[in-house]
């Protein structure tokens, strides 16, 4: 492995372990599982969508996550109608109390960039921009060419 892989990865390993920490003890205080969380930010990504699409993305069956978001509608954080082009279907929304819960989330997770932020000087700051000016722009290549896939 070269030195730049190398230190790519203690820097992702950093960002997923402050990123976790603050999230896992958010989603014990507000006692929601991290699939009912990742359901919150797949129904907001896409604004609304059907059961079979959140069962699709978490990897679960349909039964599981009708249950699932059950217990989310009945928290008051998603809203399930009915499908006018398909009254099986059900069409699922995040209210005002799911869309403050889901920016809390954000908000959470987010918090050490800022503080981290503060460690560094004006030029450091720069170097950094520039890098992931590039990193940004060579990730969105390569999952526009995944994609294709």
């Amino acid at each position: 492995m070269d030195q730049v892989t190398d230190l790519l990865q203690k820097w992702l390993e950093n960002v997923m372990r402050l990123s976790m920490q603050n999230f896992i003890l958010f989603s014990k205080e507000k006692n929601l599982s991290m699939s009912q969380i990742g359901a919150l930010m797949f129904i907001h990504r896409q604004f609304e969508c059907g059961i079979s699409n959140i069962g699709e993305k978490l990897g679960i069956s349909n039964a599981a996550a009708s249950q699932m978001l059950d217990r989310l509608v009945k928290l008051g954080l998603i809203s399930r109608q009915e499908d006018p082009k398909d009254r099986r279907g059900k069409i699922l929304t995040l209210t005002r109390k799911g869309n403050q819960i889901l920016q809390e989330s954000i908000k959470i997770r987010q918090n050490w960039q800022n503080e981290l932020m503060c460690l560094l000087d004006n030029e450091e700051k720069k170097k950094i921009k520039e890098a992931l000016k590039i990193l940004i722009q060579k990730t969105n290549d390569f999952l526009l060419s995944n994609k294709e896939k």
